[in-house]
């Protein structure tokens, strides 16, 4: 175990993997890499929902693997799913080893897979590369250990802190570069989550666009078969029929009071709703999380105004922050990142850096909020 082969070999694995991050929601994109001889003789990736796993489209590419060791980003699965149980696919294979990067948090698995092969007589090690393997399906993990998925908000600001004139007006503040980086956040992502406000003011369709990801020909094809849901938190439901967030150019949910009757024009249409309990605050946000992981969903994108932000923060929704800043000025009068009522220095919001870099004209800060013990 922990020879420069064995990591070798599943930092190949975890290359593949990165590669079903566009795609394989809402399974964790796994990666596998097969060895027999010192040789490489099959590898695979997770494929989209419904399509192999990675240890079999390994098995697919190696075509025989008696003998052969395994390398697999997450514990092989031992439960029948949509497709058989990898484990017991291995097994029959004649796999000899299994080496493994991470135990699976799924409650369906969480190390029944791992049982199966040992006593099956294989090789079995769980561990290598455990930390980079997690940094690979951290919504899954989240989802799976704590029953909802990771939630990150997007926001665009000038360099003193602003996000858009007083009026609303906020296109563009940032380059190219950075939309095109969001792009390959929200073909990242299995929802986008907005508020009306920022629908009304900007008409907003938040969609993936392929031809603005800038990523291979491969990548661009993956990010390319599916759209995430888009969700608008609309408590009135005041989104105009026309809006493009309605467009169905990509599935869409409206959020809205429980108490608002709902207009016959989106009565009809094939939009889905969720009614949520309203308190002081707004909608319940407790609710629509658990709402989105009860729909598998893993990685979570907020772009919106303020306001929405700063309420997923305060009710310690919000796992990241990703901030792009712009080398230009809004003024006193434009509107604030977050809408934060804090009146003390003890009631600040501490951070914790994990990136910071340098995309286009504009700076990309990625933050994460530190939880009171």
């Amino acid at each position: 175990m922990d020879t420069s082969f064995d990591i070798q070999m599943m930092a190949r694995a975890l290359q593949l993997a990165r590669r079903g991050q566009y795609s394989a929601t809402p399974n964790p994109s796994v990666g596998c890499v097969l060895v027999r001889d010192g040789r490489v003789i099959g590898e695979g990736f997770t494929c989209p929902a419904g399509g192999n796993h990675a240890e079999i489209e390994a098995l697919c590419d190696a075509g025989d693997a008696v003998g052969s060791t395994a390398y697999v980003t997450l514990e092989p699965c031992s439960h029948q799913g949509k497709t058989g149980p990898c484990s017991a696919a291995l097994i029959q294979a004649g796999v000899t080893r299994v080496v493994v990067a991470l135990a699976d948090p799924n409650p369906l698995v969480l190390g029944a897979g791992l049982e199966q092969l040992r006593a099956a007589g294989i090789a079995v090690e769980c561990g290598l590369l455990e930390s980079e393997a997690r940094r690979v399906i951290p919504g899954f993990i989240a989802r799976m250990s704590r029953g909802r998925g990771r939630v990150r908000a997007k926001l665009a600001m000038s360099l003193d802190g602003r996000t858009a004139m007083a009026s609303g007006e906020s296109q563009w503040i940032t380059g190219s570069a950075a939309r095109r980086d969001v792009q390959r956040l929200r073909a990242m992502s299995c929802a986008i989550v907005t508020g009306v406000g920022t629908v009304l003011a900007d008409d907003c369709a938040l969609t993936v666009r392929p031809q603005e990801l800038g990523l291979s020909r491969e990548a661009t094809r993956l990010a390319s078969g599916r759209q995430p849901m888009r969700v608008v938190l609309d408590s009135r439901l005041q989104t105009p029929a026309d809006a493009k967030v309605l467009d169905g150019a990509a599935p869409t949910l409206l959020c809205h009071d429980e108490t608002v009757a709902v207009p016959a024009a989106i009565a009809a249409s094939a939009v889905g709703r969720l009614a949520l309990p309203r308190g002081d605050s707004g909608l319940d946000l407790q609710g629509l999380m658990k709402y989105l992981a009860a729909q598998q969903y893993n990685e979570i994108l907020v772009e919106s105004g303020p306001r929405l932000a700063g309420a997923l923060l305060q009710a310690g929704l919000l796992d990241e922050l990703i901030v792009y800043m712009a080398p230009a000025l809004l003024g006193d009068r434009a509107r604030p990142l977050l809408e934060l009522p804090l009146d003390k220095m003890a009631d600040k919001v501490q951070l914790q850096w994990e990136d910071v870099r340098k995309v286009g004209t504009d700076w990309c800060f990625t933050a994460i909020p530190v939880r009171s013990s």
